[in-house]
């Protein structure tokens, strides 16, 4: 342990939580017989101790403050040799193919809001200290191509969530609508570019709770070109009764603006934006700093569909423009996320281990093993990794294994300029989305197949191989569908933006290292700090990132908010190797995957404000792998 932090303190007093220095070591112990994952302020205190104590890079906050990591810039190295992560049990058996997911998702109906949202934050009538919606009067109050949409949110308890029969009713943290219960994923919001959005997310989490994650709630729409005031820093973190520090004060909800205008706005002149910049499979999930990845576990995620004149949500578009490309109720968005399970059946997470805990079970849409009936006809699929930690490879394959094809239209929230046919399977790590198509009309009814994932993964850091085939979702061919299927894939999706060689070698260049340090992980030797920007861009500029993983012992997916980048190179150890093809069009979330570096093309556009690039492991991600970046207006 560091000497001069033992020099200043032999106990701490942290909320519930007595922590003893003594000279062989320290010794946590409940003052209050709390369990080791209760929530609240002593769990937030006992947490700042126990990831860093060996190396007390932190600085505790008051007891009237938010209680949050405070870590010093620099962490000392530390002689100790880390402890690995305790070894769990399996979770129970459950039982497969009892339970059925809707056959059509619903979308999120709009509401009317009452009060009316404004550009200025509303504290007298309950909303958090939010700064103000960056281009208000030009993206919402004048008429755009179509009138605003308002939708509203709570995050709320459910106590009653079955994800298997074979498991108890127990709680989780999702959203509702009204005064419904609370599902995971949260309802999907359906919109289109040209059309603003106001969200209004509401704070109904109890405060007072017992159990792993932490009741404040800051949404990030994923990957939303929005104004950083709406897009779910960390920082901005808030409840009735707490605020995080980069906002002015807490409140039951917070409006987030989002205006739905492609990048490039400014660029281009024309009321929208560059139509090439557009973005489909947005999802939006908590973003709280420290607790993103145990509030996120306990299901605080949902999708966010964007359609415009090409990709239309239309499959009989009369358009020329549009693709056609299936669309709802056969467009069928489904998320995927590990969970630990003990042996009474109940949702298990370590917040405190740096390594997380490992899920052997996948929740598919909030639910395992279940099964989804088709009609005999193309669907469009939205494949979500969620996390925490678990990489997938999907195969679908018949009862028998043989593996079958569909065709692969799209990654993160983008379109290809042309679709992959013919594929066997896709990789997602998490936070990576997959778009696929798949014809059921080729197969006689009755028919079951399966989506299964075949990466084997033993530890939250990495993957391992692939191997043998684990069912995750039974499709079952049950029906012919009631009108004809118009629907297509045709030979190009979307044009990308050309890359000019010239601009890319103008372009600043900043390398950014992801590293393990002190028992948590770093990013260029530093960790976390909501308050300090690491990179100040000018608006409108560009530059090279160089995303740099020094280590073959973890993997880490690195997300980088507010624009999608270009892939310009890959290496693995030190050796360039092709960019797949699947990874060649516009992306924000870059796989890092052993020794290796990849260098990204970035453009900052449009908006300005303070932005976060992290490790999108979530288990990485709360144990300080993420960094502040502002864009400021150019002078």
């Amino acid at each position: 342990m560091n000497s001069k932090f033992l020099a200043t303190v032999d106990k701490l007093e942290l909320g519930t939580w007595q922590v003893s220095i003594k000279a062989g070591g320290w010794e946590p112990r409940p003052t209050s017989g709390h369990a080791l994952l209760t929530g609240g302020e002593g769990r937030r205190s006992f947490l700042k101790f126990t990831a860093a104590a060996m190396a007390a890079p932190l600085l505790f906050a008051s007891p009237d403050s938010s209680a949050r990591r405070r870590r010093a810039p620099d962490p000392e190295p530390d002689p100790v040799p880390e402890p690995g992560p305790a070894v769990l049990p399996p979770s129970p058996p459950t039982t497969p193919w009892v339970q059925f997911l809707p056959v059509a998702i619903t979308p999120l109906q709009p509401v009317t809001l009452s009060p009316e949202p404004t550009g200025d934050p509303r504290p007298a009538d309950g909303e958090c200290g939010r700064n103000l919606h960056q281009r208000w009067a030009e993206l919402y109050a004048t008429p755009r191509q179509y009138p605003p949409a308002h939708y509203e949110l709570s995050a709320k308890e459910n106590p009653a969530w079955v994800f298997n029969p074979a498991y108890p009713p127990q709680r989780i943290w999702g959203y509702a609508i009204g005064e419904g219960a609370a599902t995971t994923p949260g309802p999907t919001i359906m919109t289109r570019y040209g059309q603003p959005v106001i969200v209004r997310f509401k704070n109904r989490l109890p405060q007072n709770h017992v159990g792993f994650g932490s009741p404040e709630i800051s949404m990030h729409l994923h990957n939303a070109h929005v104004g950083s005031e709406s897009d779910g820093f960390p920082g901005d973190y808030f409840s009735p009764v707490k605020s995080g520090p980069t906002l002015a004060g807490p409140g039951q909800w917070k409006d987030h603006f989002y205006s739905n205008i492609y990048a490039g706005y400014d660029q281009m002149q024309n009321g929208i934006g560059d139509y090439r910049e557009a973005l489909g499979t947005l999802w939006y999930h908590d973003h709280t700093f420290d607790f993103t990845a145990p509030n996120l576990y306990l299901g605080m995620a949902g999708f966010y569909l964007l359609y415009d004149h090409i990709d239309s949500g239309n499959e009989r578009d009369s358009d020329p423009r549009a693709l056609r490309l299936p669309s709802h109720p056969y467009d069928y968005p489904l998320s995927f996320g590990d969970r630990r399970f003990d042996a009474g059946g109940r949702l298990i997470y370590d917040q405190v281990e740096p390594d997380g805990t490992l899920g052997d079970k996948i929740a598919v849409n909030g639910k395992i093993e279940p099964v989804l009936k088709v009609a005999a006809r193309k669907y469009r699929f939205r494949l979500l990794d969620i996390g925490p930690s678990r990489i997938y490879e999907f195969y679908l394959q018949k009862a028998n294994g043989v593996s079958q094809t569909f065709t692969h239209i799209g990654n993160d929230g983008n379109l290809f300029a042309a679709p992959l046919k013919n594929q066997v399977s896709v990789r997602i790590a998490v936070a990576e989305r997959a778009d696929i198509v798949i014809d059921f009309s080729q197969y006689p009814i009755g028919t079951e197949l399966y989506l299964v994932n075949r990466l084997v993964q033993t530890k939250s850091r990495m993957a391992d191989s692939v191997g043998a085939a684990t069912q995750l979702l039974k499709f079952v061919v049950d029906r012919y569908p009631p009108e004809q299927d118009l629907s297509q894939v045709p030979n190009v999706l979307r044009e990308q933006p050309p890359l000019d060689p010239a601009e890319i070698a103008a372009a600043p260049i900043r390398r950014w290292v992801f590293e393990r340090k002190n028992g948590m992980w770093a990013i260029n030797g530093q960790f976390f700090n909501p308050n300090s920007a690491r990179a100040v861009i000018p608006k409108g500029g560009a530059e090279v990132w160089e995303l740099v993983n020094i280590d073959n012992g973890w993997s880490h997916p690195i997300h980088i908010h507010f624009e999608e980048g270009r892939i310009l190179s890959m290496t693995k150890d030190g050796v360039a190797v092709p960019v797949p093809p699947h990874l060649q069009g516009r992306k924000d979330v870059y796989m890092l995957q052993g020794a290796s570096t990849i260098r990204v093309f970035l453009r900052f556009r449009d908006y300005v404000g303070k932005y976060v690039m992290h490790c999108h492991n979530l288990i990485h991600e709360d144990h300080a792998m993420m960094l502040r970046w502002d864009i400021k207006e150019d002078d």
